[in-house]
């Protein structure tokens, strides 16, 4: 693949922490669009925090790649140019310092996943325990991405330079509200002059992101191969379908031309953080658990299965839906139809132990917040219940068939000794209801009993039955 023409190549303005397939099919499409209809020196030059697998594939073609659009009927490849370079933080975390500290870098974006923000998931604020805090505020040398984000901004302001804006791309609700609670607590525990500084000058703002973007394979990079003729390591795979809602928000209102590449720029996003979040990954989460005990392995796969059809039909119009205000000039309603079928798109293989991934972190956000806004509201909250169960029937470890299931966890050595030695299903209800990293602040209590029988249900019977006597409720 070549790569882009040096001379033509916009200079860096973004920093991104994270270079994952996501935002290599979504932030970046946006930002190549908004240069392409507004120009500007918004190039992006991205961060590896942890793996040089990406910018070992991406090096020897220039940093340029390809974005693969999957539809049932059709694919399409588009070249995508807007990278500049990425560096690899553990081994140059100064040259990572100096490029977030630049004076020509305007916007910092992340997509570090809900972990990568070393939030307790239950409080939103830094976890001081975690060990990449406890090494961030020992050195000046950081390793965790609000300690990147402190670090750069106490050079800026030594240096007398202007902020820049922190752009969060994450599933997280009020996004840059927790990249905000996660660079002040840091900061504020290092140098209160700082932490004041920064809430003064740096601007984070909330964004909703949604495009299906699943795990690059081999089929993928053999598609990629068939249709250009280029074998290009670096490409990613992503659905049609694309939304991105920004919080207009920023340091000097100093950023690309997101509105002419389609975004949607409003004052509050919250409305529409809650309704993908709930509807979109809390959908997801709950077919990847009692779908991969089915023994499911995508989600267009089990959403062809008519029994999770039904129930996920009746998980968004009897539960979800009731719990949300609609944002502006959406329907609801439509929306849960335009899910359906994007989750059915057989061209999309998104695994389901891929998104099963990491459900410590995402439970409070996708299924407990409505859960127990419904219970308190004498709403139904049953088939979150069930979503609940399967959740905790995957990380005890057997699938339907009896089948180990690997489970991938930041608290999964936690959750494994909690388990040790635990026979039944009320025994480990109870010792999962303990996890304060989930649980704390719900009234996980109250619900114990019914999650009780329906673990007990999906460990004797499997998720098909049980979803089955759930819909009848």
């Amino acid at each position: 693949m070549a790569p882009a023409n040096e001379e033509t190549r916009p200079g860096v303005g973004i920093v991104h922490l994270g270079l994952g397939a996501f935002f290599r099919a979504h932030g970046a499409v946006y930002i190549a669009d908004a240069m392409e209809a507004s120009g500007g020196d918004w190039g992006v030059l991205g961060v590896s925090l942890k793996s040089s697998n990406t910018r070992d594939k991406l090096k020897p073609q220039g940093w340029v790649y390809t974005a693969l659009e999957l539809a049932d009927s059709t694919c399409k490849t588009r070249v995508i140019q807007v990278l500049q370079d990425v560096l690899v933080a553990p081994e140059n975390p100064t040259a990572v310092l100096a490029a977030l500290a630049a004076p020509s870098t305007k916007i910092v974006s992340l997509t570090v996943t809900e972990k990568g923000y070393c939030l307790n998931s239950a409080t939103g604020r830094i976890n001081f325990s975690h060990p990449d805090i406890k090494t961030d505020l020992k050195s000046r040398t950081p390793v965790s991405a609000p300690g990147y984000l402190m670090r750069a901004l106490q050079i800026r302001k030594e240096a007398g330079l202007p902020a820049f804006s922190v752009l969060s791309l994450d599933n997280l609700p009020e996004n840059g509200h927790l990249a905000k609670s996660a660079v002040c607590d840091l900061a504020r525990a290092t140098d209160t002059e700082l932490a004041d500084w920064i809430e003064k000058e740096v601007t984070f703002p909330s964004t909703m992101v949604d495009r299906i973007v699943p795990a690059t394979t081999e089929d993928v990079l053999d598609k990629v191969r068939e249709m250009t003729g280029i074998d290009d390591q670096a490409a990613v795979q992503h659905e049609p379908f694309r939304q991105w809602v920004i919080e207009d928000n920023f340091v000097d209102d100093d950023h690309p031309d997101f509105a002419a590449a389609g975004a949607t720029l409003v004052d509050d996003v919250r409305l529409f953080e809650h309704m993908k979040l709930r509807m979109l990954n809390g959908a997801h989460s709950a077919l990847a658990y009692l779908g991969y005990l089915a023994g499911h392995k995508s989600i267009s796969d089990t959403l062809h299965d008519p029994v999770f059809d039904a129930f996920i039909s009746d998980f968004w119009d009897a539960e979800v839906i009731p719990a949300l205000q609609t944002p502006p000039g959406t329907n609801l309603h439509s929306y849960a139809v335009d899910l359906k079928q994007r989750f059915a798109n057989t061209a999309i293989r998104h695994q389901t132990w891929q998104i099963a991934m990491d459900g410590s972190q995402k439970l409070p956000q996708r299924i407990l917040n409505t859960l127990f806004e419904n219970m308190d509201s004498n709403r139904p909250h049953r088939r979150l219940l069930l979503a609940l169960a399967g959740w905790m029937q995957y990380v005890s470890g057997l699938d339907d068939s009896g089948a180990a299931i690997d489970v991938r966890d930041p608290l999964s050595e936690k959750i494994s000794d909690l388990l040790d030695g635990v026979e039944t299903a009320e025994d480990r209800v109870a010792a999962l209801c303990t996890l304060e990293e989930v649980f704390a602040g719900y009234p996980v209590g109250k619900v114990r009993p019914q999650l009780t029988a329906l673990v007990n249900k999906l460990e004797r019977f499997g998720s098909r039955a049980t979803i089955k006597d759930v819909l009848k409720c």
